[in-house]
């Protein structure tokens, strides 16, 4: 049997709460614990950064994907075990998707949120099974937790969609159900 990966979409900036931070990093360093394989953003900064760093730490693979334009401004962490530089961004997510078994989203911003609408949508039209993980560090997507309901209330979505979302409370829960679900 392979190696599980787990893919781990996250901002490329620390927020304004450390707890964010070690989330990230309980989440890099579980993982490499685990014996799974890290796949990311390939940035070297904000909980990107800090996730990948752990993972390495703690002895992990690491499989970062980055599309050229963001080498710089994402600072390209090139020492990972393998390291892949795309074209452009949906190239990006669909080699972090394609090499990963599940997926994890830890606070971030617009690409965070991006990453996780595109796997949300694929799930939804059935094109994946892959389980997808809501790490709410102190509430952070709570929020975001309400949009989605609020999008089955009105009926944009068939409710169904809400339970592709498994909603954890930090990266411990998120690691123990990770650990559930690969049995």
């Amino acid at each position: 049997m392979s190696m599980k990966s787990v893919c781990v979409f996250c901002g490329s900036r620390p927020g304004d709460d450390p707890t964010f931070t070690t989330d990230a990093e309980t989440m890099g360093a579980g993982i490499a614990a685990n014996g799974w394989r890290l796949v990311y953003g390939a940035g070297d900064v904000g909980l990107m950064g800090s996730v990948a760093r752990a993972a390495q730490q703690a002895g992990g693979e690491t499989f970062g994907v980055i599309p050229a334009h963001l080498v710089a401004w994402e600072v390209g962490k090139t020492d990972l075990t393998t390291y892949i530089v795309t074209e452009t961004m949906h190239e990006r997510k669909k080699v972090m998707f394609m090499n990963s078994d599940a997926l994890v989203v830890l606070p971030g911003g617009a690409g965070s949120l991006d990453e996780l609408f595109e796997v949300l949508t694929w799930r939804q039209l059935g094109l994946h099974e892959k389980p997808i993980f809501i790490v709410n560090t102190k509430g952070y997507w709570n929020p975001l937790k309400q949009l989605m309901n609020h999008v089955s209330d009105r009926g944009f979505a068939d409710e169904s969609v809400l339970n592709y979302l498994t909603w954890v409370p930090d990266a411990d829960a998120a690691l123990a159900a990770i650990n559930t679900e690969f049995g």
